[in-house]
């Protein structure tokens, strides 16, 4: 060796395995953001995704989590590699080489590892997500949504800001790492150690009540600002509220790493606990990422099984097994048609209700929205005589169909609620006011007491007389027909049920083609005052990123989803819910694995980092004479640590956080939602038991770095 470089280039070879280390830890955090960025970008989640909605928020925030997650861990990876290189940093000074020549190696290396690191990770998200995703359509489901998966070109630009933040970070702390001056600083870093400040046992309990406060703020003021100050708040404010809950967590971990929860033998873990506490800023740091990554990667889990399992119960509890309506100037199927298809079938019908309905306006306030720029948007609530339509029912057609024997008295209306006397915010609410929109007549109400039936939530009931009166003279644009019927053996029935499915859509007009927040006493109101209704608009309703229905998209789940007139077919449901929901459901199982994975990688990386930096340590307590089951013990003790800890914080807090979710979202739990939180309960228990295992194979591996037997 007769040069500078060739000498550089020696010590690098003996040293590969930092920079495998770091190269890896960089591939790694781009691949996985990439893959994310990719699939949530992709304009086949989009489609699915309301703009707006609470899905997309969920995704946005799961990504944020996981961007920061991944920036803190190619930090800490970037930091742990300068540190152990700063030992023949500091001796090239000492032996008289220049900053300029390191500068220059250490950038030729720099270059080499974050370029072709970022690069392929960034090259292989694409084909990871898509493969993953094929996965997904082979092994789990497939719908017609889902093999239509496509990638947007701009979303490698998410993906080239965070490879350019690795980039750039590497070369900030590179250059960091060479200026300095103080070479006996430079040689000893690798030894130095980051402890952490005195910290009181209060801060566990402090920590607890600032994580209930910030989600419960979190969670509530978006209600507050709207329902309370009339005010829509710009994106992103409301997540200011939920910085306590992070402060809490922080603190929480700061008293696990220093104190405990238990009361201990003051010297029985002096080794372990003094270590911990040497190496408590880089630790704690990525416990906190840690416990993120697991609270969002559950909360993503915990969308398929509560989905899935809540509409299950929802479709077995239908007191009918078919429903099915259609407005009167449409030529549907009725009973002697059905009667015939069931034949063809096989089918048994052993019941048939069918009963008019008819759309009227119901008075009731309106939002006036006003837009403040950068402030957002405030709004005022205006009473209008005609505010929205819905469909009415007289009491004899309301008995007939549910089966209930209700008498209204005269001049009183009944809206309805769901079968638990919940679900207020899907229901019109009491009216004061109903109007024919053909005729003008009107007819002043005293709101009832709300009747219960899920299948005909959001509907009204008026008196026998009143709703004859009322509903004189309206034409069949305003009319309905309304189906329940049951069969003998529903679960044998799908495909006649298919088959009707098919045979209501292709016999339907394009009139009616549209979705379920189309009103036409809005309609009618808005072509009066200026020309159009917006929501006859494809562009208008593509450009706000809701349902375009298409007949001949009848399998997807916009159209199944959202059509006005999507009939409630149990045995459709059911056998179909999966495929509808696939790309739903596929979407935030994904998400969760990316989080799962990044999680373990971290985890890894860090209690390896452990056999590193106190290899000398255990040697010398070994030389000491302590036995191998202390040694164990003490390893056994930081590692469960790094790990257990916050997988035991993030599933606890994600799910007392999503336990408020329930709650909150009616102020009740309801049967379906206890359904879906044991199928929660059971997915906790799974990916518990995977970690744990993670958590024992990591134990071995630096039980086996540092010579320990485990176990013994």
């Amino acid at each position: 060796m007769t040069t500078f470089s060739q000498v550089y280039a020696a010590l690098r070879r003996k040293n590969k395995g930092q920079y495998a280390l770091l190269a890896g830890c960089s591939f790694f955090s781009v691949l996985l953001i990439t893959a994310y960025a990719c699939m949530m970008r992709s304009p086949t989640i989009l489609t699915v995704l309301p703009e707006g909605g609470d899905s997309r928020k969920q995704v946005m925030m799961v990504f944020v989590l996981a961007v920061i997650g991944c920036a803190v861990f190619t930090a800490y990876a970037a930091g742990l590699f300068f540190r152990q290189k700063s030992r023949e940093t500091g001796v090239f000074l000492a032996l008289g080489a220049s900053q300029k020549q390191l500068r220059r190696e250490l950038g030729k290396e720099l270059a080499v590892i974050s370029l072709c690191s970022c690069a392929a990770g960034a090259i292989l998200g694409g084909p990871l997500a898509w493969a993953v995703w094929q996965l997904f359509r082979l092994f789990l489901v497939d719908s017609q949504e889902m093999a239509l998966l496509s990638f947007d070109p701009q979303s490698y630009l998410l993906s080239l800001a965070f490879a350019a933040y690795v980039v750039g970070m590497l070369f900030l702390l590179g250059g960091r790492s060479v200026r300095r001056t103080n070479i006996i600083d430079i040689v000893q870093e690798s030894h130095t150690s980051e402890p952490i400040r005195d910290v009181k046992r209060w801060y566990g309990w402090v920590g607890i009540l600032l994580v209930v406060i910030g989600a419960l703020m979190g969670y509530l003021m978006p209600s507050f600002f709207v329902t309370v100050l009339r005010w829509y708040p710009p994106e992103g404010l409301t997540a200011v509220f939920y910085l306590p809950a992070l402060i809490g967590l922080y603190m929480m971990l700061l008293h696990t790493v220093v104190n405990g929860w238990r009361k201990r033998h003051k010297y029985r873990d002096i080794i372990a606990t003094s270590m911990m506490k040497f190496q408590g800023r880089q630790t704690v740091r990525n416990m906190l990422v840690m416990t993120l990554l697991i609270a969002g990667a559950y909360f993503a889990s915990f969308y398929a099984p509560m989905l899935n399992t809540s509409s299950a119960y929802s479709f077995s509890t239908r007191p009918v097994d078919f429903e099915y309506h259609w407005r009167n100037d449409q030529n549907w199927p009725e009973r002697k048609e059905v009667e015939s298809l069931a034949e063809e079938y096989d089918v048994d019908i052993t019941s048939w209700t069918q009963t008019g309905a008819a759309i009227l306006a119901g008075d009731g306030y309106v939002q006036v929205e006003q837009d403040n720029g950068a402030l957002g948007t405030t709004y005022t609530d205006e009473y209008r005589e005609i505010a929205s339509g819905a469909t009415f029912f007289s009491e004899s057609a309301w008995n007939a169909l549910t089966g209930q024997n209700i008498d209204l008295a005269p001049g009183t209306c009944a809206n309805v609620l769901d079968d638990d006397g919940g679900s207020d915010y899907i229901s019109g609410g009491d009216v004061t006011l109903v109007t024919n929109m053909v005729t003008g007549a009107r007819l002043s109400v005293t709101p009832a007491e709300p009747l219960c039936f899920t299948m005909l939530l959001g509907s009204y009931v008026l008196d026998d007389a009143d709703y004859e009166t009322l509903t004189a003279g309206l034409t069949d644009l305003w009319r309905e027909t309304w189906v329940f019927f049951n069969v003998a053996d529903v679960e044998a029935s799908y495909p006649f049920a298919d088959a009707l499915f098919n045979e209501i859509v292709d016999r339907s007009g394009p009139e009616i083609e549209v979705f379920d927040a189309w009103d036409p006493v809005i309609r009618e109101q808005e072509i009066a005052e200026k020309g159009s209704y917006d929501y006859d608009s494809e562009e208008y309703l593509a450009a706000n990123s809701l349902a375009v229905i298409d007949y001949d998209q009848r399998d997807t789940s916009d159209f199944r989803n959202y059509w006005l007139y999507m009939p409630q077919f149990r045995v459709l449901d059911q056998n179909d819910f999966v495929t509808t929901m696939a790309v739903f459901l596929v979407l935030f199982i994904f998400i969760a694995l990316i989080c799962f994975a990044a999680v373990i990688v971290i985890a890894f990386t860090r209690c390896m980092t452990i056999a590193l930096t106190n290899a000398r340590v255990y040697d010398d307590l070994r030389h000491l004479g302590a036995p191998n089951r202390y040694l164990f013990r003490s390893v056994k003790g930081q590692v469960s640590k790094v790990f257990l800890v916050p997988a035991i914080v993030g599933t606890a807090v994600i799910s007392a956080f999503y336990l408020m979710i329930m709650y909150f979202n009616d102020n009740r739990f309801t049967p379906g939602e206890f359904a879906g939180m044991a199928a929660c309960a059971a997915v906790i228990a799974v990916l518990s038991a995977v970690l744990y295992g993670v958590y024992r194979f990591t134990r071995r591996s630096v039980c086996r770095q540092l010579g320990i037997r485990p176990g013994r």
